[in-house]
């Protein structure tokens, strides 16, 4: 009989020697489930990688130190924060189509993590991705207590449900036709933005209320619950069956599964296997037919099977490598085929998908919440493209130290659901801060120096003359909160100039007021904008707002706020602040 695999990759639990600690770290194995004795080496690299991707989401994007300055995220990143959203496949090009700009970026990454996939098959699937590594522990946890709903799970081998299991190439195919026809629509499925987001809105959230407070917690509208319910679904799906989303609803899954056809590597299965059945229960992807052959698309290339096989009949071999192969007792099923109906039908349902949110976007109508145009962070592209490269992941909300930075509900459209707009009334955009433009996968925010960052115009500020409390005739008063909050962030873009008041002279004069007490009561500081020097960062807005309508509840909304005017909305950005020109008009 062959060695357990957890014999050769952890030689020192060997059986005879299976007493004391090592008696406790087999039990431990045991216990946690038959895939992790079967693929130690599997289990330990999705764990490594899961933590990866938990230390940058949740310590090295957390830019809050005893001392803030503008190396503290460069300090704490090791990895890149957006490492594991570049190698999702389906990122790279669906942004490429959806935007029409090479982003070489992501495409290289696109590039090598397929041309890894190539040697080994799915190996995102089946060894980085760290969804689908929290949903392995779901599915430990709490799936494999719901057995009997599951539907896609076929101990024997006999049958197997059919309608799911092309579903994730027809939704391949209709988010690639809606990327072409100009709408991005991976974010809301691809793998990668599917989990950074719902940590955003769910541990993420938490995280800034128990260390910050609640009152940095940002409002929050239906479209918020609609996104954690969508994350939920992710797991919740496994009730009825292993991996039920990476099986059959992934589109990233799908994408390397379609180049699963140029794999060097493959599941063979030789002469001596005694039909036990034990691969077809230990696969997590349903990659075993009923035969015990290989679904090639779908096999990740995990090697649990082989490392339950008693007789050693499963080979990973290359492609080439041919072994006497096991004969079935009964013809197998032939495979049911993809449909060309579906295709047809998705890729219409994309097309309409993608003309009714143009149609929404162009023609404006009420229904659709729109309220003017968005306010964005520094470095956006020009908002014709902006939607169409921003992949929906949240790294720019979690790293922004305000947070500035918020999700986009229905007020700006469908368009825009789940995109970075700035709430300069919760936060102002920190002067030593240009961290969401050093995170974002796709160049949605283009990365952006600090030098440059300063001189990068996001707004104007505008000041209301009808409740700012120097303009404000029947509660004035002298203010100049904006100015000093505007002079310490060191931009000077906010000047105090004498207005004069309407005072009726005559009546001064006949109270023995000279000309001069007279001209200093008619006469009092407010503030002006200098379009050229305000960034539009905020700051001037925040301060207002918190003490006048938080505090004090003398305003409705702040007096001085950000509109979204005299921006910087460029496709690449300059590399030095002088070619930086004018603000767009």
């Amino acid at each position: 009989m062959k060695p357990h695999s957890a014999d050769i990759f952890f030689p020192f639990l060997k059986k005879s020697k299976r007493t004391g600690w090592r008696g406790v770290c087999w039990r431990v194995l045991e216990r946690i489930g038959p895939v992790t004795r079967s693929s130690p080496l599997r289990r330990s690299i999705q764990v490594l990688c899961l933590l990866l991707f938990l230390d940058a989401f949740f310590r090295v994007c957390w830019p809050y130190a005893e001392h803030f300055s503008a190396t503290t995220f460069a300090d704490k990143e090791t990895l890149p924060v957006e490492s594991f959203l570049l190698i999702d496949p389906l990122v790279g090009l669906s942004t490429a189509l959806a935007g029409k700009v090479l982003n070489w970026a992501t495409l290289w990454w696109m590039v090598g993590i397929v041309a890894f996939c190539v040697i080994i098959p799915r190996a995102f699937c089946g060894y980085f991705c760290p969804l689908g590594t929290l949903i392995d522990a779901f599915d430990w946890l709490v799936g494999r207590h719901f057995k009997r709903w599951h539907v896609l799970d076929n101990p024997t081998g006999l049958s197997r449900p059919r309608g799911w299991e092309h579903f994730k190439y027809y939704l391949l195919a209709g988010i690639l036709v809606t990327s072409a026809c100009g709408v991005l629509t991976s974010g809301f499925f691809s793998a990668i933005p599917v989990l950074t987001r719902g940590l955003l809105f769910s541990g993420g959230r938490l995280q800034l209320g128990v260390v910050k407070g609640a009152g940095q917690l940002g409002p929050v509208d239906p479209m918020f619950y609609v996104s954690l319910g969508l994350f939920a679904a992710v797991f919740l799906l496994s009730l009825k069956g292993r991996r039920f989303w990476c099986r059959y609803v992934c589109p990233s899954g799908a994408m390397l599964s379609v180049f699963n056809v140029f794999r060097v590597g493959e599941r063979k299965v030789e002469s001596t296997c005694i039909t036990c059945n034990k691969c077809v229960e230990i696969c997590p992807f349903d990659a075993i037919r009923e035969d015990f052959t290989t679904r090639t698309n779908e096999c990740t290339y995990c090697q649990s099977c082989g490392g339950v096989c008693p007789t050693d009949a499963i080979k990973f071999v290359t492609r080439w490598n041919f072994v006497q192969l096991k004969t079935p007792d009964d013809p197998p099923n032939q495979p049911r085929p993809v449909s060309r109906r579906g295709f047809v039908a998705a890729g219409l349902i994309g097309s309409a998908a993608a003309a009714i949110t143009r149609g929404i976007a162009a023609t404006g109508i009420p229904d659709a919440g729109r309220e003017g145009a968005p306010l964005r962070p520094p470095g956006s592209v020009p908002e014709a493209d902006f939607p169409d490269l921003c992949i929906r992941c949240g790294e720019c909300f979690k790293v922004c130290p305000g947070p500035v930075l918020h999700a986009a509900g229905l007020e700006h459209g469908l368009e825009s659901l789940w995109t970075p707009v700035v709430h300069p009334e919760h936060a102002g955009c920190h002067q030593e801060c240009n961290f969401c433009t050093q995170v974002c996968p796709t160049g949605a925010i283009q990365p952006l120096d600090m030098t440059v960052k300063r001189q990068t115009h996001m707004g104007l500020a505008i000041v209301n003359s009808d409740t700012c409390l120097p303009f404000d005739d029947d509660n004035r008063e002298d203010c100049n909160l904006c100015f000093l909050e505007c002079e310490q962030a060191g931009y000077h873009a906010i000047e105090m100039r004498p207005i004069t008041l309407p005072v009726d002279r005559d009546e001064l004069e006949a109270q023995g007021f000279s000309d001069f007490e007279i001209d200093d009561m008619a006469t009092i500081q407010a503030p002006f904008v200098d379009d050229a020097k305000c960034v539009g960062c905020g700051i001037c807005t925040y301060r207002c707002h918190t003490r006048f309508v938080v505090q004090d509840l003398r305003l409705n909304e702040a007096a001085i706020t950000i509109a979204a005017q005299n921006e910087h909305r460029r496709l690449t950005f300059p590399l030095t602040a002088q070619e930086l020109g004018p603000p767009d008009t």
